[in-house]
């Protein structure tokens, strides 16, 4: 504290705030060119992660991932470090309409409530079969193993169909008293019976990530979480195909975002539809939270035989009273 002290003594004001509810410490004041041999010696002599702040990428954050979790389906400590080497401009240098904040969670349970709390939410998950233990799932049952990973203490019963198969979100799952079946094409990765029997039910090895973008939390309209954009996509080194979504949406972000509006409100502005159309994704159903309402149906002029430029006087000729 007291070399950065010095430093700011030497190249700026001199004065600091030291600001509580985030742990920041803000140097206040010093002139333009000062910037640059601050970063340097800050980054190269006092070996520093400057973060971020302001209009920009913040700092991105994930939790343990498979360094200590046996459900993460990726590295997620790998792909926020590949990301901040990656935008280091983007990280130092103010460039969005807003700060843009990038979060990553190693399987859908969300630890670090990415989905709530990020621009961009990267949450690991898999699109193959849940492995099953058929025989620990009767070992579970007959109250050899004590469920929930022993949390809460021992249990002298367990009921499978209340704690599991009812509690499931889409039905998914039966349970005739010989082997638990699971359909795995209605499954939505919620992670509730791996979570309530980890001996017998793990994730698919077919792994990656599921995108959502938008979440928000601002004080006048109020918290919007994240929504899907890319359902399915192998995150592996160096994350080439999920670099080329972050440039394209940035881009159009910049180009269309007013001034102090996160990600998130531009998409409510302008619509996902025209998002996915810039971003070049293909609509999905999993995109999809709950049917709409609106009954109008808006088209692309390339969509529409002829475009929407059409000639009255031959319409009129078409449709004689």
């Amino acid at each position: 504290l007291r070399r950065l002290c010095d430093l700011w003594e030497a190249r700026g004001s001199g004065l600091t705030n030291m600001h509580g509810s985030t742990g920041d410490i803000v140097l206040l004041g010093t002139t333009t060119d000062q910037l640059e041999p601050i970063f340097y010696e800050l980054t190269h002599e006092f070996e520093m992660d400057l973060g971020g702040s302001g209009s920009n990428m913040r700092t991105p954050e994930s939790c343990l991932g498979m360094s200590r979790c046996e459900w993460s389906c990726i590295n997620t400590q790998d792909i926020i470090y590949d990301l901040t080497q990656e935008f280091q401009d983007a990280l130092h240098r103010p460039m969005f309409p807003y700060k843009f904040k990038f979060k990553a969670s190693g399987c859908p349970m969300d630890c670090v409530a990415a989905i709530a709390r990020s621009d961009c939410s990267i949450i690991g998950t898999w699109r193959d079969q849940i492995r099953t233990d058929q025989a620990a799932v009767k070992a579970y049952v007959g109250g050899e193993l004590v469920p929930h990973g022993g949390a809460g203490g021992k249990r002298t019963s367990f009921d499978i169909k209340a704690e599991v198969i009812d509690l499931c979100p889409t039905q998914c799952m039966e349970y005739d008293g010989k082997s638990l079946k699971i359909y795995d094409e209605d499954c939505v990765r919620c992670m509730h019976c791996i979570r309530v029997m980890p001996r017998a039910l793990r994730p698919g090895l077919d792994r990656g990530a599921t995108i959502l973008v938008g979440a928000k939390a601002p004080i006048l309209d109020g918290a919007q979480l994240s929504s899907v954009v890319i359902p399915f996509i192998k995150m592996e080194s160096p994350y080439t195909e999920f670099k080329g979504f972050v440039e394209k949406m940035w881009d159009w972000w910049m180009e269309e975002g007013k001034n102090r509006e996160r990600l998130g409100e531009t998409i409510q502005r302008l619509s996902l539809r025209e998002f996915l159309k810039v971003c070049e994704l293909e609509p999905d159903p999993r995109m999809v939270n709950t049917p709409r309402f609106n009954p109008y149906i808006f088209y692309d002029p390339a969509a529409v035989p002829g475009g929407w430029e059409h000639d009255g006087a031959a319409f009129r000729q078409r449709h004689q009273a």
